[in-house]
Order: C-alpha cells, then structure tokens, then sequence
C-alpha cells in the first residue's frame, strides 16, 4: 500500500471515528433524555416545561445543531492534519 493510500485510510478512519461519537452522543440525548430518563426529568421545569418534553421537542434539535458544528470543527482539524485542508 502507498503512503498516499495509508494516509486516506487513516483519514478515514479518525473521520469515521468521529462520525460514531458524535451520532452516539446525539443519540444518547435524543432517544435516553428524550424517552428513556424523560420520568426522571421531568421533575425539573426550564420555562414552565418539563425538562423530559424539552429534550424530545426543542433539546435534540439544538444538540444535533450544535454537534454540527463541532463536527465542522473536527473536520476542519482533520484536513490540516492530513493535508487535504484548502
């Protein structure tokens, strides 16, 4: 294998890395805060709202909004890292 190759594949892999982290924690607070500790959360009010309703209407989007952007961030990294950076 080429160090041109070996190099792709080790980009490919810390970016497949990433992708399995950040979908992880997006699922953790989509489907666990939103469904599965929803009881639990719903102890507590942000707004006069319960904390469980939150995360399933408004706290997912926002979390998946922002690991966008870490994302981006990650990635841009990345680039520099390897060199495929514009």
């Amino acid at each position: 294998m080429s160090e041109k190759q070996e190099k792709a594949t080790a980009y490919w892999k810390e970016n497949v890395r990433y992708l399995f982290i950040l979908l992880a924690i997006w699922f953790v607070v989509s489907f666990g805060a939103g469904i599965l500790f929803k009881d639990a959360l719903d102890s507590i009010k942000i707004g006069g709202f319960k904390l469980g309703f939150w995360f399933a209407q408004q706290g997912s989007i926002y979390v998946f909004v922002i690991l966008i952007f870490v994302y981006v961030r990650l990635m841009n990294k990345l680039d520099k890292k390897y060199g495929y950076n514009e």
